[in-house]
């Protein structure tokens, strides 16, 4: 394994959520293509998530959140993952003070109009969730991965990832900002698009789908990961005779574990 360098920057907390749903034949995912100006994974096809906020990991919102995450770090993360999901491609899991369900497709409807204005800073999650008197539902998240950009990297992200079944009357759409394009997908039909050429997804992403591939229904994907345990990952490059592999630990538990890398061509 590789040094980890001392000048390598502090990776920055992130989250990302997996929504799933039961599509005619099959489990499918929500994915965006981010657009190309974004400088990070510009192009790609990932799922909806970005960078923790530090309003995130304010001590206000516990009040506005449903099982939560003990730990401080990892309730900003489910915080994140359910911001992120709002902003980006604007299904919101939260429920109305007092209640047992998640809000409805219309109550949803009516608060699309918030959606930019946060994605700007324009407005706090806090005076978001007072002012419409909801709470976070991170009761609905269950915690699928954690992957960490490795230190040669000169952007790095510690991201969490979670699971969460998208409610059935909520009408997933990208933001037209960070993302250009959305559609569900089985995941299995995602990696075979990257195979064939036709998507471009990065490494975590297509490991992940790989894994989500093995599962045909969202229970099923929830159930059999409640079961294992979420080991970190930050992948490590080796150097060998046919040239740079790129490495996760197999404890991980993905079906591919390392990936050789292209070689760079000479300028």
């Amino acid at each position: 394994m590789s040094d980890i360098s001392a000048t390598a920057p502090a990776p920055k907390p992130a989250a990302t959520i997996l929504l799933l749903r039961q599509g005619a034949n099959d489990l499918e995912v929500f994915m965006v293509v981010r657009h190309h100006q974004i400088d990070f994974a510009s192009g790609a096809l990932v799922f909806p998530g970005g960078k923790a906020d530090p309003q995130d990991f304010a001590d206000d919102l516990i009040p506005h959140i449903q099982g939560a995450h003990t730990d401080a770090d990892m309730r900003a993360a489910q915080v994140s993952a359910i911001r992120e999901a709002f902003e980006e491609c604007g299904i919101l899991l939260a429920r109305e003070q007092g209640a047992n369900s998640i809000i409805s497709g219309e109550r949803l409807a009516s608060l699309q109009e918030f959606r930019e204005p946060m994605n700007k800073g324009e407005i706090s999650l806090l005076d978001f969730l007072q002012s419409q008197k909801l709470v976070l539902a991170c009761d609905e998240l269950t915690h699928f991965a954690h992957w960490i950009t490795p230190p040669m990297m000169p952007k790095r992200f510690d991201t969490h990832f979670y699971l969460a079944i998208a409610p059935d009357d909520h009408i997933a759409i990208h933001d037209g900002y960070e993302s250009v394009d959305s559609v569900w997908i089985p995941p299995a039909a995602a990696v075979a698009e990257e195979a064939a050429g036709t998507r471009t997804i990065i490494f975590p992403t297509l490991r992940n789908l790989e894994k989500l591939a093995t599962w045909h229904s969202p229970a099923e994907a929830i159930n059999n990961t409640l079961k294992s345990k979420v080991v970190p990952v930050l992948p490590w490059t080796e150097k060998r005779e046919d040239g740079n592999y790129l490495c996760i630990p197999t404890e991980a538990g993905y079906a591919i574990s390392e990936e050789k890398m292209p070689e760079r061509k000479a300028k």
